[in-house]
C-alpha cells in the first residue's frame, strides 16, 4: 500500500499535477510503471489506497494537493456531527428533520444497511421512506419527497414510526432459488406498510391509492468524479445502449437524443445522481441538498424550510402547536396577527435567517466533492482476472460500464452558490476512472419493486470494502441483497433487462461463479 502511494505521489510530482485544479491537460497521465491502471479506480487524482475501514473516508489526493485539506476536515464534520437546536456551528435541527446526523443513513460513509424495522436513529439506517400514488407513481403530496419521521417540539411528527411496519419475505424465482450444479441462495424483499392515522397531514389522494417503499442510501466516495465525466460522454452512452435495443427511460431519452426533463435546473446538465437520477451536478445533488433537507438547516441559498403546504396548514391550525409556539419561537410571534399566521408564516417563510454559513458550507461541498475512491485489490489474483474475463463476457459489463474518462470538469452550480469550475473546490480533469456504472437507468422487474421500476446503474467501486468500512455487505436499493449472489440473481426476473446475463451466469460452475463475485468485490 505505501509503495503504491509513493509511486503515485511521484508520477503524480513528475506530470506537475500538484495543481491540477488548474491544469489545462488534454490527456491523462499515464500509470506509474508496472502498476495496472484499473488499480487507480478514481484515476491519478481521485484513488486512496488505503484499505483499512476508513477507506471510504480519505480525501482524494488532487484535494490535498490543491491546499485544502484543512477545509475537507472541517466538511467532514458536519457529515459525522449530530446536529442540534441551538449549538453552534451545527444548530439548525428542525423543525421537522428526516435524520439529525448524515452519518446515521452512510455507515462508514458508505451504502445504508438492511434494518428489520424502521427507527430514524437506528445506526446504519438509510432508508428513505418512498410514498406515492401507484396509480400514476407520483410523491404523494401531503408528505416531502423523501417523507420526515421527526419534529422539534412544539411540531407533531409527519408520519409516526409506530404506524410503520417492515417484514422481509422470503422470494423463490422461476429457478427454485438453485444453480443447476444444486448450489441453492435465498432471496428476500420488504414488505412496507404505513397506518393510514400515521399520517399527520390530510392526504392528497383516497388512502387506498398509495403504495409504499423504501430507498437506501448509497457510497458517497468517488461522487466528485462522477460529475466530472464530460456531458457529451454520457450522452454517447445513451445513444449506444439506444443502437443496441436497449429499453431507455423516455423522460430522459426519446430515441436519438435527450428528452427536456434529462437536463437539471438551469444548468443544461444530464441527471446522474440517485436511482431516480433526480440530480446533477453534484453542486446541487443529493448531499448538497442532504445537509438542507434531511436536517432542515437553513443556509444562504437555502433559506426555506423543507415542508409542504399540507403539514403547515395543519400545524398552523393545531391548538396544541398554537399554545406552545411563543414559548420556542417568540421571534416569530406578531401580536398583530393571528397565532395560526404566525405558525404558518414561520412554517413556510422564504427568508429563514442562514443557520450553515457560506464557509461552513463551501468546506462541506470540498469535503463531499473530495471524497476518493479505494482502490481496486488483488487484480494480479488468477481469480479475479477469471471472473474479470467473465465479468465481460457474461455481458454484465453492458450497463456497469467499467471506466470513463472525466472532462475538463468545469463544473456548474443551478444555485449559483459556486462558480462554473470554482477554484474552491477540488477537479478531476482528464482521468481514467472505473465506477463500473453506465449512470443510466434499467429495469430488473423485481418483486415490490423500485417506484416507476426504473433504477439506476449503481456503481460498483469500492463495495467490496463494506463489510470492513460499513459492517455489512447488503446491496441493491433496498438492501434486499445480503450479498453478491442474491444481488445477481435479484436482476433474473424473465423480463428483467439484465435476463440474459444471469442466464449466462446460472451455467457457469461453481468455481467461475466464485471468480465473478471475487472480481466484483475486489473493484
Amino acid at each position: 500500500m505505501k509503495q503504491h502511494t509513493c509511486l503515485l505521489l511521484a508520477a503524480l510530482a513528475a506530470a506537475g499535477l500538484f495543481a491540477a485544479c488548474n491544469n489545462d491537460e488534454t490527456e491523462p497521465t499515464p500509470a506509474p510503471e508496472g502498476i495496472d491502471e484499473e488499480v487507480y479506480a478514481g484515476g491519478r487524482l481521485g484513488t486512496t489506497f488505503n484499505q483499512s475501514a476508513s477507506a471510504y473516508e480519505d480525501p482524494t489526493p488532487a484535494t490535498e494537493m490543491a491546499g485544502m485539506a484543512t477545509a475537507f476536515k472541517y466538511g467532514e464534520m458536519f457529515f459525522e456531527h449530530t446536529v442540534t437546536q441551538n449549538s453552534r456551528p451545527f444548530n439548525g435541527l428542525g423543525p421537522l428533520y428526516i435524520r439529525s446526523s448524515c452519518e446515521n443513513c452512510h455507515p462508514g460513509y458508505g451504502h445504508g444497511r438492511r434494518m428489520d424495522r424502521y427507527n430514524a436513529e437506528d445506526w446504519g439506517n438509510g432508508y428513505l421512506l418512498v410514498v406515492y400514488d401507484k396509480t400514476n407513481d407520483a410523491y404523494e403530496t401531503s408528505v416531502t419527497g423523501m417523507p420526515q419521521t421527526r419534529a422539534v417540539a412544539p411540531f407533531p411528527n409527519p408520519v409516526e414510526e409506530s404506524g410503520i411496519h417492515l417484514s422481509w419475505l422470503n422470494y423463490t424465482d422461476e429457478w427454485g432459488n438453485r444453480f443447476p450444479d444444486g448450489e441453492t441462495y435465498e432471496l428476500i424483499y420488504p414488505e412496507l406498510t404505513i397506518d393510514e392515522n400515521a399520517f399527520y397531514a390530510p392526504l392528497g389522494v383516497p388512502y387506498s391509492n398509495l403504495a409504499f417503499r423504501l430507498e437506501s442510501t448509497i457510497g458517497i466516495y468517488g461522487t466528485g468524479l462522477i460529475d466530472a465525466i464530460d456531458d457529451d460522454s454520457l450522452k454517447a452512452q445513451y445513444q449506444r445502449e439506444s443502437e443496441m435495443g436497449l429499453p431507455l427511460n423516455p423522460a430522459f431519452w426519446n430515441g436519438s437524443d435527450w428528452t427536456p426533463t434529462a437536463f437539471y435546473g438551469n444548468t443544461r446538465h444530464p441527471k446522474r445522481y440517485t436511482y431516480a437520477l433526480s440530480r446533477g451536478p453534484l453542486q446541487d445533488a443529493p448531499g448538497s441538498n442532504a445537509i438542507w433537507n434531511i436536517t432542515n438547516v437553513t443556509r444562504s441559498n437555502k433559506r426555506a424550510h423543507y415542508i409542504t403546504e399540507a403539514y403547515a396548514r395543519k400545524a398552523s391550525r393545531d391548538v396544541n402547536v398554537q399554545a406552545q409556539f411563543a414559548d420556542y419561537f417568540p421571534e416569530w410571534v406578531n401580536p398583530d396577527s393571528t397565532m395560526e399566521s404566525n405558525i404558518y408564516n414561520y412554517l413556510m417563510s422564504k427568508n429563514l435567517p442562514a443557520e450553515m454559513s457560506d464557509q461552513d458550507y463551501v468546506n462541506f461541498m470540498v469535503w463531499h466533492r473530495g471524497l476518493a475512491v479505494p482502490a481496486a485489490r488483488n487484480l494480479d489474483d488468477p481469480d479475479v482476472q477469471r471472473g474479470r474475463k467473465l465479468f465481460r463476457d457474461l455481458g454484465c459489463a453492458v450497463c456497469h460500464r467499467p471506466s470513463w474518462t472525466t472532462g475538463e470538469d468545469n463544473f456548474t452550480d443551478p444555485t449559483g452558490f459556486f462558480e462554473d469550475g470554482d477554484s474552491r473546490l477540488p477537479r478531476y480533469p482528464y482521468q481514467k476512472i472505473w465506477p463500473y456504472s453506465d449512470f443510466v437507468q434499467h429495469k430488473l422487474y423485481m418483486k415490490n419493486d423500485i417506484r416507476t421500476g426504473w433504477c439506476r446503474t449503481t456503481p460498483l467501486w469500492g463495495r467490496g470494502l463494506a463489510p470492513l468500512c460499513s459492517g455489512h455487505a447488503d446491496r441493491l436499493h433496498d438492501c434486499r441483497a445480503r450479498n453478491v449472489i442474491e444481488a445477481i440473481m435479484w436482476h433474473g426476473s424473465a423480463q428483467s433487462d439484465a435476463r440474459r446475463s444471469v442466464e449466462n451466469f446460472r451455467q457457469l460452475s461453481k468455481a467461475d461463479r466464485d471468480a465473478v463475485v471475487k472480481f466484483i468485490n475486489a473493484i
